[in-house]
């Protein structure tokens, strides 16, 4: 079983996109979302622009579930018994040419994870900006994702212990990150595109063993998006355009329908970890259940299991085109 967890887009139970909309509308901070491992929040005027203080740096926007403050060109979030496989993984994966990873750099005497600060932006605790839905970042990330999902394979962790518990790689799986996802990349503007680049893929505490697509449908989920309603067309688009930008593939609208059939299973595990977690006193998922987080998730992935068909008959559709 895969060691997946969740974090979702916040978005108002009323709140419905106009036919032309598919982002989050405007609403409270999701208390849900981990985006603080080093970045600004969207519209702030210079990196690091902090949510509030703290004696020992500045609280960083997101983090309702783990906590982050910077403190100079490093941030310090709360350690777990996980932290060390996690911190082996990264250097692993830094040694071996991944980018836009935060670097490990120890314990403090705090007993907080030490880990270097990515200058750029995030969503921030507010409405999601545009760039969270474009084309170029979604392509970006899932380029990215193809590209860790390569170097991952190389890496066997020594004393395998992961959020969810402890257990070793079974035979087929990787470790997967688990949580990629808008609210955890860091980006700068790219005068070249008139856009903006992905710079940062944050928040690396739930990463554990699972198969590659977990992590794609779960992408799946939070960028094409399907956790609201949107045009069908335009969701069969962007699936077809992930599935493209992660492998390569000729025919994209073949993997899309299997990303789409993938969605449901790793959405449900992810809501099975967190009720696990809670139980076992993990602080940071009884939030998610406390603030009502896996009763909308379970609402809204009705909501997507009902329109599956008109889905995947918009994609198919698209293969004929």
């Amino acid at each position: 079983m895969a060691s997946d967890t969740l974090w979702l887009v916040p978005t108002d139970e009323d709140s419905k996109p106009s036919p032309q909309e598919h982002r989050p509308s405007p609403q409270e901070p999701d208390p849900s979302r981990v985006s603080a491992m080093g970045s600004t929040p969207a519209g702030s005027a210079a990196a690091g622009t902090a949510r509030g203080s703290s004696d020992t740096g500045q609280v960083l926007p997101g983090g309702q579930v783990g906590g982050a403050v910077r403190v100079g060109a490093t941030v310090r979030r709360p350690a777990g018994p996980w932290t060390p496989t996690i911190h082996e993984l990264l250097t692993h994966l830094r040694a071996h040419g991944l980018g836009r990873i935060p670097e490990p750099l120890g314990m403090d005497a705090d007993g907080r994870e030490v880990l270097s600060y990515i200058r750029g932006r995030t969503v921030g605790d507010a409405a999601w900006p545009d760039w969270a839905f474009s084309d170029l970042v979604l392509t970006q990330t899932m380029r990215w994702l193809a590209r860790y999902h390569e170097v991952v394979r190389t890496f066997v962790p020594t004393a395998p212990r992961w959020r969810a518990g402890v257990r070793p790689l079974e035979p087929g799986e990787i470790v997967c990150h688990n949580d990629v996802a808008p609210y955890n990349l860091v980006v700068e503007e790219d005068p070249a595109t008139a856009g903006v680049r992905v710079v940062g893929v944050l928040d690396w505490d739930v990463a554990g063993p699972g198969r590659p697509m977990d992590d794609v449908a779960f992408a799946a989920w939070n960028f094409v998006p399907l956790f609201q309603p949107a045009p069908v067309a335009e969701v069969a688009r962007r699936l077809c355009l992930l599935a493209e930008a992660y492998a390569g593939v000729e025919m994209p609208e073949v993997r899309a329908l299997e990303v789409l059939a993938a969605v449901p299973e790793r959405l449900g595990r992810a809501l099975t970890r967190i009720r696990a977690g809670a139980a076992a006193g993990d602080s940071g998922m009884a939030r998610l259940v406390s603030v009502g987080q896996v009763a909308r998730t379970e609402r809204r992935l009705a909501a997507l299991t009902r329109r599956m068909p008109i889905i995947e008959a918009a994609v198919r559709r698209m293969s004929r085109a």
